[in-house]
């Protein structure tokens, strides 16, 4: 029996009920590939609900807020899908009239999509033989085939798109990708995978040879950099505070924040003040204090951020205060947004 029948056969047993593999709507389907980007389903799947709720279609989603996209995406983290997902929204509505494209190389020309979202949406939502390559199918494939090319290696990633493709069900494509996708996610797992329970086991490279563990390779990581944040919440003689929008092309572009000064190392409250941006926001006296006594370690993908909430009260600032209660509706990262709970908490 070919790879693609007994992969389909095992994941129309076992496939998961989830509502974007109930429809053929390439909005659904693009919504729920750009949420699912480096995001576990169980993470995603209230995301998905809640924004096909709010934006029933690409039009509704085209005419929302930028910061109102960014607030309800809070939580999900990289950020940039979901701006990338207002301006395709945008363009998709206004140039194309409400029309997703109809093919991979189409698909594949919208801003933050990629060879893997291309294919997910040209196959599922119209039948095109493209075949899907992320996490889950570089585990599965390396591991039944024992291919020990590094998958995050320009050879790697030709290799696997081209084994995938060789591998794909032409008459039902969409259910051979998702198949392969769950299969990953659910049985041939990063760790512990239930061999045991594998309708490949009696074929499988890596299960003869004991390579499970083994595979797949991955080229050394890049080094994590340290940051280190010091965030001044402000708070005025008459209760407000200053949050602002994160500008640039960094992390959380768009977010909004308190007043940051980054060290290139962990610092005091004595050398915090003499810093230039602390002595430009308060040219009156202040009262500083720590509120969290060890530094919060927040960690992404390729830098760890070392953070401390400093607490400024004072009577006069260079800089537009905002309420509370402003404070609130704003989008932000769930580093700020942890921070907002405890200190909201402290203060009742």
């Amino acid at each position: 029996m070919h790879f693609h029948n007994i992969l389909i056969n095992w994941y129309l047993k076992n496939k998961r009920d989830l509502p974007w593999r109930k429809t053929k709507d390439p909005y659904h389907i693009w919504l729920s590939e750009i949420m699912l980007q480096q995001t576990r389903v169980a993470q995603g799947l209230p995301y998905f609900l809640k924004f096909t709720e709010a934006f029933p279609t690409v039009f509704d989603l085209a005419n929302a807020s930028e910061s109102y996209v960014l607030k309800l995406w809070q939580g999900l983290g990289y950020y940039s899908r979901a701006r990338n997902l207002h301006f395709t929204a945008k363009y998709i509505s206004e140039e194309l009239k409400g029309e997703f494209p109809k093919n991979y190389k189409e698909l594949l020309k919208l801003k933050g999509v990629g060879d893997y979202t291309a294919s997910a949406i040209a196959s599922i939502a119209y039948d095109e033989a493209a075949a899907v390559v992320d996490g889950n199918v570089y585990r599965v494939l390396s591991r039944y085939f024992g291919v020990k090319t590094a998958i995050n290696s320009t050879v790697g990633i030709k290799e696997f798109k081209i084994l995938a493709q060789t591998l794909i069900d032409t008459k039902q494509p969409g259910t051979y990708n998702q198949a392969i996708m769950d299969f990953g996610a659910t049985l041939c797992k990063p760790k512990n995978p239930l061999c045991g329970e594998c309708p490949f086991s009696d074929s499988c490279v890596s299960l003869a040879e004991n390579l499970i563990d083994q595979l797949p390779v991955k080229e050394k990581k890049l080094k994590v950099k340290k940051r280190f944040f010091n965030y001044l919440v402000v708070v005025t003689s008459n209760n407000k505070t200053v949050f602002e929008e994160r500008k640039g092309k960094g992390i959380w572009q768009g977010l909004y924040q308190f007043p940051l000064v980054e060290s290139d190392v962990a610092i005091d409250g004595n050398a915090l003040i003499t810093t230039e941006k602390f002595k430009e926001l308060f040219p009156k006296s202040t009262t500083l204090s720590l509120f969290n006594s060890k530094d919060i370690v927040h960690k992404l993908s390729h830098q760890h951020l070392y953070t401390k909430f400093w607490v400024v009260k004072t009577s006069g600032i260079n800089k537009e205060t905002t309420s509370w209660e402003q404070v609130k509706k704003q989008p932000v990262p769930v580093l700020i947004d942890k921070f907002l709970e405890a200190y909201t908490n402290q203060n009742k």
